[in-house]
Parts: structure tokens; sequence; C-alpha cells
């Protein structure tokens, strides 16, 4: 586990990146209703997923990592909204901390970097959908701007039970 007050550095993701990436999103997939993925992925599985997030575009992958130990603390990501050509503009955003590092500002980091990047892109709108309940997400989010729009009810199950889906949108 890194120290308390570790330094951190937010940089794109990279491919060396992948087996990380893959333990910290596993962690939620296997231990939370944060995503609706229900089944661990291996690191090739999410190869495909990793490459589809390059350093330029709008669509990004930041990545924060202690400098001293160089374990990933979390990441964000911009990704297509939807798959039709009129959404190209919009886009959908998460973050993702480890779970021994929530409450350090990392997600804050992140999402400072990815909004960073994505303002020299053609992106006019961000979309982020948080399984509830999630206090600490809901206010990173209006901390960035985010203004809610609805729920969906009951979209997701997992765990044997059924999961409400908060929306929130961004103007880039």
């Amino acid at each position: 586990m890194p120290p308390e007050r570790a330094e951190v550095q937010v940089r794109p993701g990279v491919e060396a990146d992948l087996d990380a990436l893959t333990d910290l999103y596993n962690h939620y997939v296997r231990e939370t209703s944060i995503t609706f993925d229900t089944a661990a992925f291996t690191a090739e599985e999410r190869r495909p997923w990793l490459l589809s997030h390059p350093e330029d575009g709008p669509y990004r992958l930041m990545v924060a990592r202690d400098t001293d130990s160089q374990e990933i603390l979390g990441y964000a990501t911009s990704s297509p909204y939807r798959p039709k050509a009129a959404y190209s503009t919009s886009v959908e955003v998460t973050v993702y901390v480890a779970p021994y590092a929530g409450g350090r500002g990392i997600g804050t980091l992140l999402y400072k970097a990815l909004f960073e990047a994505l303002s020299g892109e053609d992106v006019h709108r961000a979309y982020a959908g948080i399984a509830q309940p999630n206090e600490g997400s809901v206010r990173l989010h209006e901390r960035f701007g985010f203004r809610y729009v609805g729920t969906y009810h009951e979209v997701g199950r997992k765990f044997g039970r059924y999961w409400d889906v908060a929306w929130y949108e961004k103007k880039l």
C-alpha cells in the first residue's frame, strides 16, 4: 500500500499498464455494483479496451500512479457515448480509484487531467452514469460541473438485486 502522502503523477495510459488496470477494474467487477460487468477479465480480454483510448483524440485514458512505488492508483476514461455518428461529439466519462487510495483526491486529479486533455477536442458534452447509491461519485461529478439529468430505475441486475443509475452531464 502506498504511503498516504505519496507524490502522484497523472499521464496517458500505456500498454504496460494493462495488467494493473485490469486488476483494479476486476476489483470493482467482483466486489461492487459500480460497474455492471459481472465476470472478471483477463488482461488480454481488456487489451481492446485499452487500445481504444489513444494518447490523442476524444477517447482518452488517464492513469494516476505513485511516483515512488509506480503503483497504479486509479484511472479515468472518456469513451464513445453511443456508436451512431450523430453522437460523435459526446463522450461518456468514468473514473476508478484503487480501493485503498480513495479519499485522497486521486479522482479529482484524474478528472482534471482528462478534461484538460479534452479541451482541445471536438467534444460538446460529457455524460456519466453513476450506479446508486454512490455519494462520493456524485460529489466528484458535481464538483466538476456535472448536473443531474435523470435516473434509469432498476436498469441493471447484479448480486441478485436491481440497481438504479443516475445520469449526469457536463458541457465541454
